[in-house]
């Protein structure tokens, strides 16, 4: 873990002035209206599964809900088994794994133990695999590759300390974990993204709530993981925007990472920036109509949804606002 008195001096404000031109949109982001809202939450997570939306967790004890675009309205499913928030959903075949994740309350929150299920079309949750142990941690990336789950980053006390550059993956065939190499940065509060094979890890924090230092110690630095070499490296250029709290999605070779928190400002961030890996190069896209952080994003289609979150560094106001963008046709690199 990194020396807490040397991590005081990096509290960095990055700007790539540059970076100033949004691509490939017509559009920027709609709210949806005139729709059911769905449950404020945050430090909760959403994916897609089948044509659906799946909002999971968050603070406290809440149902499962499901966004369909065909009736434009949340379902609520059953309620998750205990309090699960600060995780990364990964679809696997026809459920969701919720790996990586923390339990109880502010600010030194456990790590959940083991790897929880949910399965809509159950509406079931079912106990998986434990963590390692002594490697069990919340606020973790998580990406699936080839029928295994890697774990990246986390932190192993909530809050309050113990946040590791630590690499994990779980066999799905055997329930077996291994440990992989360290990432050069250690980083907590973040969402990984699997890009052509390559894991990026990028935005997210070294939270330090011990020192004072829950917000501001932000890790600019993007690492990637090549999976096929098993070697991290780390990028040139920094993410434009350093923050915690983000959304990441990946496709067409870019990874979006979408709003988030840091001390630099009261207001959850609404930036929204694109790495394309095979450039090693940032791009600015259009920033949410409301700033958010402690949610997900996914994809239906060729639309881009965030869901629920919080609009305030910390956790208050949760909202249950809806956004979504059109994904930009690919462009060549």
């Amino acid at each position: 873990m990194r020396n807490p008195m040397r991590l005081l001096t990096r509290i960095v404000h990055c700007c790539v002035p540059f970076l100033c031109v949004p691509v490939g949109h017509a559009a920027g982001w709609e709210t949806l209206t005139n729709e059911p809202a769905c449950t404020p939450r945050h430090e909760a997570a959403m994916t897609a599964l089948n044509g659906k939306l799946y909002l999971l967790g968050g603070r406290g004890v809440k149902a499962v809900e499901e966004y369909d675009p065909a009736s434009k309205g949340w379902r609520q499913l059953s309620k998750t088994p205990m309090q699960l928030h600060h995780f990364q959903a990964v679809v696997v075949g026809g459920r969701i794994a919720l790996v990586g994740a923390m339990t109880g309350g502010y600010p030194k929150e456990p790590p959940v133990e083991n790897v929880w299920w949910f399965d809509p079309a159950r509406d079931e949750w079912t106990k998986g695999p434990a963590l390692p142990a002594g490697r069990e941690r919340g606020g973790a990336g998580a990406v699936l590759h080839e029928n295994k789950i890697y774990l990246v980053g986390g932190n192993t006390n909530g809050h309050w300390n113990g946040f590791v550059p630590w690499m994990d993956v779980l066999d799905l065939k055997t329930g077996q974990w291994a440990a992989l190499p360290d990432a050069p940065h250690a980083r907590d509060h973040f969402q990984a993204a699997l890009v052509d094979g390559k894991i990026v890890a990028a935005g997210g924090r070294c939270t330090h709530a011990e020192m004072k230092q829950t917000f501001n110690l932000t890790v600019p630095e993007v690492d990637v993981y090549d999976i096929a070499t098993g070697k991290w490296r780390t990028l040139e250029q920094n993410i434009p925007t350093p923050r915690a709290g983000c959304m990441a999605v990946a496709r067409d070779g870019d990874m979006v990472v979408i709003g988030g928190e840091s001390g630099r400002q009261p207001q959850a961030h609404a930036e929204v920036e694109a790495l394309s890996l095979v450039k090693g190069k940032w791009s600015v896209w259009p920033a949410l109509n409301q700033g958010r952080h402690g949610t997900g994003a996914a994809l239906i289609g060729n639309e881009l949804h965030v869901a629920a979150g919080c609009a305030n560094r910390g956790g208050s106001p949760e909202i249950n606002s809806v956004e979504k963008l059109k994904w930009p046709s690919p462009k060549n690199p």
